[in-house]
């Protein structure tokens, strides 16, 4: 059996189109060797069908290790089940100004729960540029007061 270069980019395209069927952003990988494979074998026509097959495996591998390792290690980590107790205590900067029935925002110096800022509430009006410390999170909002 041969298989011609065009064969390998009609595949690669195919694996493409059913990364839209099947959301796991998985598939796209081994296509986009398939189409890989199919650039190799233009240059170089007479490489044999296992020689084919190993390249499409090593360079669908590569790909797939690479973005899962080196491109999406820091992208949407999931905070989901952090103990709130971890935030409890860190002190930031008040964005924008604070009091009872209000929504301010804070601003920490490092990231809190995935975010560096986060809205915020207070029992007592607290003026911009005030440093607070978190006393609890609440929903998608933390609770401050002043430090």
């Amino acid at each position: 059996m041969t298989l011609e270069w065009w064969h390998w980019e009609i595949a690669g395209l195919a694996l493409v189109l059913l990364e839209l069927a099947v959301p796991a952003f998985f598939i796209i990988w081994f296509g986009f060797g398939a189409m890989l494979v199919g650039l190799v074998l233009l240059m170089a026509p007479g490489l044999a069908l296992s020689a084919q097959i190993g390249v499409w495996v090593l360079a669908s591998v590569a790909m797939t290790v690479l973005w899962f390792r080196v491109f999406k290690r820091s992208q949407h980590k999931t905070l989901i089940g952090t103990a709130a107790g971890e935030v409890i205590g860190e002190i930031g900067l008040l964005v924008s100004a604070v009091a009872p029935f209000e929504r301010g925002k804070v601003r920490f110096q490092r990231p809190v729960l995935g975010a560096e800022e986060w809205a915020c509430v207070a029992e007592s009006a607290i003026a911009a540029g005030q440093r607070v410390r978190v006393v609890s999170v609440e929903g998608s909002y933390v609770k401050v007061a002043k430090a």
